[in-house]
């Protein structure tokens, strides 16, 4: 059995999207290159018509194992969320106790972090410490480096 995994509807939509273009579009442009390398003559001793074979190989591993993402997402019912702890989608705002800094993050599931859009996987060391913390409490949080501690400024829902 696959494990549930949470999105968004946008992210999953972004996920159905990918294996639809995965089977339409690359699929296809798979099965043509292997055709074209099959034209060229005696397969025994074709690197090119190995190359396709392998290539799509991968290409069908990558769609089922999307294909099983998909049959196992769910997706995130934000009513039923406490607006006010650190939970997935809440957007944190912490402050670094050691240094003072400032930072924002969104806590969204493995699949949609995108650190550089501030948004950090529930399963990251920092994700993880900070759920169901509220605000005005301090998470310590044991990274590869040792431990951090922020302070939770605010917590809210975009």
């Amino acid at each position: 059995m696959s494990k549930i995994s949470y999105y968004t509807a946008e992210g999953l939509k972004k996920l159905k999207d990918e294996l639809e273009q995965l089977k339409s579009v690359e699929r296809p442009k798979a099965s043509q290159a292997i055709a074209d390398a099959r034209d060229k003559g005696d397969l025994s001793e074709n690197a090119e018509y190995d190359a396709a074979k392998e290539a799509q190989g991968l290409l069908e591993l990558k769609i089922a194992k999307m294909e099983e993402v998909v049959a196992s997402a769910r997706i995130i019912d934000e009513s039923q969320l406490d607006e006010s702890k650190a939970l997935v989608l809440s957007t944190v705002k912490i402050k670094n106790q050691s240094n003072g800094m400032i930072l924002t993050y969104t806590l969204v599931a493995e699949s949609e972090a995108d650190l550089k859009a501030g948004k950090i996987s529930v399963t990251s060391p920092i994700g993880k410490g900070l759920l169901g913390k509220s605000v005005g409490e301090i998470a310590e949080i044991k990274v590869p480096n040792g431990q951090m501690n922020f302070e939770i400024l605010e917590i809210s829902r975009d």
